[in-house]
């Protein structure tokens, strides 16, 4: 009889054959996920990964995965753009250019320029396509010298609330972009005030509600996922897209149930 600990680790090696180990994870993942709630399956494959890494040692230590919404965060401050600061998960880098490729919007509202790098690359995406602007607003003039050389960019520095609406008539197609101060006041007024403005089909996009993930969202009231539970509860427009929100995985975005759809 071999000690209770032995046997489970030869019942696991034994089970971690690779010839059958995609198909049977994929049933089993299946099977687990109807009968266990969440936070227990998060558990699991927890308990897993440390097994695969600490018992099994099936990696140099060199050669193991480890990340995770902290240490995206924490490089997300670092990320560049033509050497200019842009702030952004590197999955919703992938999901903007996706979704201005397939829209091909005439304007597009960001609300929040900082340095410059985010419209910036939207400005570069619509020179690729071959159409649009970029109307892009903050409460402070910071913006490199790029942005005010490029023919595609107009600057708004007297922040959203100061922003004439009237600035977006006439365009065909329209996307907002909020990346803000993150807080519940903030992001539930520029849903209220530039909601409207998104044209059927395109997006709202809300981001940074996975301050939520990391346990900050009392320093921002609640921040953005309460002021889009707040918003989707009052207008029946919008749609969260779990397209875009779970590319990656589920809610792998910063933008956490941020890809606002406009559906009529």
């Amino acid at each position: 009889m071999l000690p209770a600990e032995n046997s489970f680790g030869l019942f696991f090696l034994a089970n971690y054959d690779k010839r059958n180990y995609v198909v049977r994870n994929i049933f089993m993942r299946a099977f687990f996920r109807k009968i266990l709630p969440e936070p227990v399956l998060r558990a699991y494959a927890a308990v897993k990964r440390f097994i695969r890494k600490k018992i099994l040692h099936s990696a140099p230590e060199a050669e193991r995965v480890e990340f995770d919404c902290d240490t995206v965060y924490k490089g997300h401050f670092g990320v560049t753009y033509r050497g200019i600061p842009c702030l952004k998960c590197p999955f919703d880098y992938v999901h903007y250019q996706m979704i201005l490729d397939a829209l091909k919007p005439d304007l597009v509202i960001e609300i929040g320029t900082n340095i410059g790098g985010g419209a910036l690359y939207l400005a570069d995406l619509m020179n690729i396509i071959g159409r649009g602007t970029v109307h892009t607003i903050d409460i402070a003039d910071r913006a490199d010298k790029l942005l005010r050389d490029h023919p595609r960019i107009k600057l708004f520095t007297r922040g959203w609330e100061k922003y004439d609406v009237r600035n977006a008539a006439g365009f065909r197609k329209v996307l907002v972009i909020e990346d803000s101060s993150h807080t519940y006041e903030n992001t539930l007024g520029t849903l209220r005030k530039f909601g409207p403005l998104v044209t059927p089909g395109s997006y709202f996009i809300v981001e940074d509600g996975i301050i939520n993930e990391q346990d900050r969202e009392e320093d921002y009231q609640g921040g953005p996922l309460r002021a889009i539970r707040e918003y989707l509860a009052a207008d029946d427009s919008y749609v969260v897209d779990r397209a875009y929100c779970d590319w990656f995985g589920k809610n792998a975005t910063a933008n956490v149930n941020g890809y606002l759809k406009k559906v009529k």
